[in-house]
């Protein structure tokens, strides 16, 4: 069959001559005009300085903050003493930074965060020393402290795992919190070679100090042969979905379970790189085989819209063993996830939530 002509003319007037941002359906316009100029160009996504998702960056003093009036604070956490194998994730919060086009728009929950939601980079933990666990602990509990005091949302980059405790302590001070966790371990291990603090073991710390509630806790992705490590996650009531159990399950299930189980309570998301199938993300220190697919986190991620999520993590990105960036890569897109749920989570007040 010919192209229809009369078609072809009706085309070539309405998009011939209009710029990249000149669109007519209006759910399209309305993202492109937060984001294209109105000669139609828009920043190119290699130039300037670089930021989490390119969002605007804001330098916020560590004595007297002021956060204005931001809704989520993303702030690095370029730490890895709590390492039990490979290092390297210090460098993650730089790695997730120099990643270029991720979003600005998301297709499937419809929204463009860093333009829906007053949203900037904050920069990272100003780290009193660079040899010290436990001060860095106290360094960034202090820091999620002022965000959360301010009435913003902490989305953190790691760093190492065991950053998430003394982000928890802050998140959750005044009434423990309900977690999605994805990851290939649980991380709820014991003190070993004389410290309880390191990336084995923040859930177990956390739960200990009252500021996680293990019965509205999820994890899901768990595999490897440290499965004798994990009996807290079961003693204390958390669900464990374990990696072989997914494909059976299905991911619409997941969400379901995630969802019964958590409800409609304040709720923290932490995403460690390691859930991921080592094809996809080999840019990690503790890798797993058997792990998630990018679709299947995606889809698990993006199943948890409308959920009351008061903050969320990325960590374990150590971009050093990975030469393609994919890590990095797929690292950052979580990060995007993340952030889009913050747009529709009840915690942000005025949000689409509210709509």
């Amino acid at each position: 069959m010919d192209w229809d002509a009369a078609k072809l003319k009706e085309l070539i007037a309405k998009y011939g001559e209009s710029h990249g941002g000149e669109l007519f359906n209006p759910q399209f316009r309305r993202v492109a005009d937060k984001i294209f100029s109105k000669s139609g160009t828009r920043l190119a996504p290699y130039s300037g300085i670089p930021t989490f998702l390119t969002a605007p960056y804001m330098e916020i003093d560590n004595d007297k903050p002021d956060f204005k009036d931001l809704q989520v604070a993303m702030i690095g956490m370029p730490m890895d003493l709590g390492v039990t194998n490979r290092n390297g994730s210090r460098f993650g919060p730089r790695a997730l930074r120099t990643i270029e086009r991720i979003g600005p728009y998301n297709h499937v929950l419809d929204c463009a965060p860093v333009h829906d939601l007053r949203v900037a980079d904050i920069g990272d933990v100003s780290f009193r020393s660079r040899y010290r666990l436990e001060m860095s602990h106290e360094d960034i509990e202090r820091r999620v402290g002022q965000i959360v005091d301010a009435g913003v949302l902490p989305l953190s980059i790691g760093g190492d795992h065991s950053i998430t405790h003394p982000i928890l302590k802050a998140v959750g001070k005044k009434r423990p919190v309900g977690m999605i966790h994805i990851d290939a371990h649980c991380d709820t291990g014991g003190a070993y070679d004389l410290t309880k603090f390191h990336h084995g073991g923040p859930f177990r710390n956390a739960v200990l100090d009252g500021v996680l509630d293990p019965t509205r806790t999820i994890q899901i992705g768990i595999r490897g042969a440290a499965e004798y490590l994990w009996e807290f996650s079961y003693e204390s009531g958390m669900t464990v979905i374990h990696a072989e159990e997914v494909t059976g399950l299905g991911i619409p299930a997941i969400i379901a379970r995630a969802r019964q189980i958590i409800g409609d309570g304040p709720t923290y998301l932490s995403f460690d790189i390691d859930s991921l199938d080592p094809s996809f993300a080999p840019g990690t220190g503790t890798p797993e085989i058997g792990g998630l697919t990018t679709r299947e986190v995606l889809d698990l991620i993006r199943g948890l819209k409308g959920m009351n999520i008061v903050g969320g993590d990325v960590v374990e990105v150590a971009p050093q063993y990975d030469s393609t960036t994919n890590t990095a890569h797929a690292g950052a897109q979580m990060l995007f996830e993340i952030l889009s749920l913050m747009v529709f989570s009840p915690a942000i007040s005025g949000g689409k939530s509210d709509a």
